[in-house]
């Protein structure tokens, strides 16, 4: 570094810039700006990928609708069609291909795939989106489907309800429930850790539990340690989404469980 100028009155003058510094702001700047354009850059990337993926369904839906194919395999592509479109932004044109293929899936009594599909409906972000998660989520609970789907689908309620709300610990406890009994091997280590993960934060911003006996008290004191309690408290959550704007017949489907 130069040392400080000095003027004819001998007092030390304003020091000047060190070279090394400009470059290194100057790289600075570079950098931000490199970083922001490989940004839009790989957005537009994706995007252009899904509307490939996009064209290349809509193309597969025309040929098995001229073909004569089967209903449930018009509403496999279907659903994949809404699934790029939610990832494209383009929820409105999603919603009613999706609404389309649930009832295939419920009539066939395909309900994993009919629980993805409300998945997206939800995701779609439509008026009638949180009433699709909360049939989602009844369907993953009553059959034993892909226990990630019935994961993800109780994640939405934890995002979707307030810090001070009940209904978060609820869904969260069903998650880890879920995990523990209907997943295995590495799926099961995942799953178990991610949605143990998203209890502890539940009970962090419910009630400021960050010990493990603050934990412990809280899910004594919400009833959370016990199946039988905890499952009926998520009705109600699953009501309260839902409203009376059910499109299936849950009585109907209930009926014909080996259970009954």
């Amino acid at each position: 570094m130069r040392p400080p100028s000095a003027g004819s009155s001998g007092k030390v003058g304003s020091p000047e810039v060190p070279e090394t510094q400009m470059k290194h702001s100057d790289i600075n700047r570079i950098s931000l700006a490199d970083t922001a354009a490989d940004s839009v850059l790989s957005r537009a990337a994706a995007d252009a990928a899904l509307e490939s993926h996009l064209l290349a369904l809509q193309e597969r839906h025309e040929d098995l609708h001229r073909m004569g194919a089967a209903p449930k395999d018009l509403a496999e592509v279907r659903l994949q069609i809404a699934r790029t479109l939610v990832g494209l932004g383009r929820g409105g044109e999603a919603w009613p291909l999706a609404r389309e293929a649930l009832d295939v899936f419920i009539a066939a009594q395909n309900f994993e795939s009919a629980a993805d599909t409300c998945d997206v409906l939800f995701q779609s972000d439509q008026p009638h989106s949180l009433s699709a998660l909360g049939q989602g989520i009844w369907l993953a609970v009553t059959y034993p489907i892909d226990p990630e789907l019935s994961v993800e689908l109780l994640s939405h309620v934890v995002d979707e309800t307030p810090d001070d709300a009940d209904g978060a610990a609820v869904a969260a406890t069903t998650a880890l429930f879920l995990a523990d009994m209907r997943a295995s091997g590495r799926q099961r280590e995942n799953l178990m850790f991610f949605a143990s993960q998203m209890l502890a934060n539940v009970a962090r911003r419910h009630s400021g539990a960050e010990s493990q006996a603050a934990f412990d008290l809280w899910m004594e004191r919400l009833e959370l340690r016990e199946p039988e309690k905890f499952l009926v408290r998520l009705r109600n959550v699953v009501d309260v989404l839902v409203q009376d704007d059910w499109w299936f017949n849950r009585d109907a489907l209930q009926a014909k469980l080996p259970i009954n």
